[in-house]
């Protein structure tokens, strides 16, 4: 079986970070319904994140009718890569979210959500951007250079997402370990100490960038889903 599932680094720490999610998870909402719907211990650091995902989230990106069909993925692919990005600052060292294919799969995930959720208005706005106020022969020599731009749209968005993530990730471990190679290079008592500081800092950076990372894609995705299920009242318009 492992011969045709290898199991590497990145893979057990995306299986242990989904149980540990799932866990998680279950003993909030266990103490949530034992206690009135009253967080206690660690429910207490968690729900105003939830909260803010929700409101400032996903019901501002996407709207108070249709949001809640997006929730569990938003809340899923927020502590996912951010519990992800925190496991590549401890001592294990495995950077998931530095591998491109992670990203390219969540990337894909996004996309397959957008566009199979999509409304009539979405898929108008694509194919038909200029509604019905311009004759068809007008509207031919714009529709050449603006339908392909918007089908090109539809896989830049996504593309952006993954590239983003992972080259974010990426340029702050390898700049965490040039500063550590630095210690190996000067081997002196003023090289060493400085560039640990250094070190130092850039790993309290990098605690507010697993973070803020996790929020840039949890919020570009509820942006893009925002866009697929927005609807318009055509009679009144």
């Amino acid at each position: 079986i492992l011969f045709y599932f290898p199991v590497c680094l990145s893979l057990v720490m995306m299986l242990v970070t989904g149980l540990l999610l799932v866990w998680l998870f279950n003993s909030l909402a266990r103490s949530y319904a034992k206690n009135g719907s009253v967080p206690r211990g660690i429910g207490r650091f968690f729900e105003p994140i939830v909260l803010y995902i929700r409101d400032d989230i996903a019901i501002a990106n996407i709207g108070e009718k249709k949001y809640k069909k997006y929730m569990p993925f938003l809340l899923t692919v927020f502590f996912f890569i951010w519990f992800l990005n925190m496991f590549g600052l401890t001592p294990l060292g495995v950077n998931v979210t530095g591998n491109i294919a992670v990203t390219t799969a969540l990337a894909v995930l996004v996309f397959l959500l957008t566009n199979f959720t999509g409304t009539k208005d979405y898929w108008k706005h694509i194919f038909d951007p200029l509604g019905d106020g311009m004759p068809w022969y007008g509207k031919m020599v714009i529709y050449i250079i603006l339908v392909p731009i918007e089908i090109l749209g539809l896989f830049i968005k996504p593309f952006a997402l993954l590239i983003r993530l992972y080259a974010n990730m990426t340029a702050g471990h390898v700049v965490l370990m040039s500063l550590i190679g630095l210690i190996f290079i000067f081997k002196s008592w003023v090289g060493g100490p400085l560039s640990f500081g250094l070190s130092f800092a850039i790993s309290m950076i990098e605690l507010l960038v697993a973070l803020l990372q996790a929020y840039i894609f949890t919020m570009l995705a509820a942006l893009y889903f925002g866009f697929a299920s927005e609807e318009h009242d055509h009679d009144d318009e």
